[in-house]
């Protein structure tokens, strides 16, 4: 059968819009369920966030600072002496902090989230700190006010806080065999290696409890800063003998 001449041809059926609909919903699902192993592989080997929870390392970090960690090192990178670390708690470092109460469907929404990895990890059971010796350095300090010495040189630390001490205490350690010693760049509001010297490892942190190095501060926007290790810091320090 032929059109007549000047006859349009018209679709004898339109897909109803509940098909069209159908279709978005199962592509959307299909991307969606795509995603998340990829979140999943992500978080687990290559990148990490996490939010920062206190003072103790202004102000090269900030309270509620949002940063990116390379989970490379330690693994097929190397932790490095100046390195921004993310760890584990190692013991009761964290036992006087207080972390306000949560609703039932506030911790489950987390837990999805943060295993999704669509929610930085909670602070309650992680720390940040600084890299100051690794294993076998000798740290010493003669003088709360006096720079820190690793094996034998005495550290020029550009980004302490303003006015805060270098040591905040005497002190005389090495590092025990696959540990770090760690400090706040807040010296003076910093619970860190320097006051856990009676507990196991004498203060130092296992390398197995550090997650990461940190590389970027993503959040607040106008914090958005790559955190470059200070290597000036830390070139005349020799290996420990």
């Amino acid at each position: 059968m032929t059109a007549e001449p000047g006859a349009s041809l018209q679709p004898t059926s339109r897909r109803p819009p509940r098909i069209g609909r159908l279709s978005w919903l199962r592509e959307t699902a299909i991307v969606v369920v795509s995603a998340l192993p990829l979140s999943l592989l992500i978080k687990t080997f290559l990148v990490q966030a996490f939010w920062v929870p206190s003072a103790s390392m202004h102000d090269t970090l900030k309270e509620s600072d949002r940063i990116l960690v390379s989970k490379l090192a330690p693994g097929p990178l190397q932790v490095r002496r100046g390195d921004v670390v993310v760890f584990k708690d190692p013991g009761d470092w964290l036992s006087n902090q207080v972390t306000p109460p949560a609703t039932r469907f506030q911790r489950g929404l987390n837990d999805v989230l943060t295993f999704v990895g669509l929610r930085p990890v909670d602070a309650g059971e992680h720390l940040v700190k600084r890299v100051i010796g690794l294993p076998g350095d000798h740290i010493v300090c003669t003088d709360p006010a006096a720079p820190v010495a690793v094996n034998g040189v005495a550290l020029d630390e550009p980004y302490l806080a303003p006015g805060s001490q270098p040591c905040g205490m005497v002190l005389d350690t090495t590092v025990p065999p696959d540990s770090l010693w760690v400090m706040g760049d807040n010296r003076d509001d910093s619970l860190d290696s320097r006051y856990h010297q009676d507990e196991p490892g004498r203060g130092s942190v296992p390398e197995a409890n550090v997650v990461g190095v940190a590389f970027l501060t993503v959040w607040p926007a106008d914090r958005w800063t790559v955190l470059r290790n200070p290597g000036a810091t830390f070139a005349g320090v020799p290996d420990p003998s």
